[in-house]
């Protein structure tokens, strides 16, 4: 029986370091339920779900009437969230949290919460409002259609 070369230990740690960082990132998607006075909706998945980065432009979010006035709603599938903080203004936000990585869970009195840690984030500018995040929401450029279909820009 032969030793084990370093190379092959080496592989085997790092498969192994991997794994169990790819176990501790899937437990940041937050809470599930939205809170009281915020919306949340799943639009059906596209076959490859953009990201905030991946472009997308042009691409029918959802319709302005399902945005609350002083609140927001998170798309998961889209990794967004637009937000109306006053009546007709509507700003969009990437809804990975700039702390560790997880998605937003909740909008409920004029912040962006993330229920992983803590974070909260303005409406207005996806500025922080209270940490541990220091970064901001990075924004999203989107259209509103006459009709009320928001769109990425």
């Amino acid at each position: 029986m032969s030793e084990p070369t370093p190379t092959a230990r080496r592989t085997v740690l790092a498969a192994g370091a991997v794994a169990l960082a790819g176990g501790a990132l899937a437990g940041c998607g937050g809470n599930d339920k939205p809170a009281a006075g915020s919306a949340s909706a799943e639009a059906p998945k596209p076959a490859a779900t953009p990201t905030p980065s991946s472009g997308g432009a042009g691409k029918p979010l959802l319709a302005s009437s399902s945005v609350p006035v002083g609140g927001g709603t998170i798309l998961k599938a889209e990794k967004l969230v637009v937000t109306q903080p006053t009546a007709g203004s509507f700003r969009c936000f990437s809804a990975v949290c700039t702390h560790q990585g997880c998605l937003v869970g909740t909008v409920a009195d004029g912040t962006i919460d993330c229920l992983c840690h803590g974070s909260k984030f303005k409406i207005a500018d996806g500025a922080v409002a209270h940490g541990p995040a220091t970064r901001p929401l990075p924004e999203q450029q989107i259209n509103v259609a006459p009709n009320g279909e928001i769109s990425l820009a």
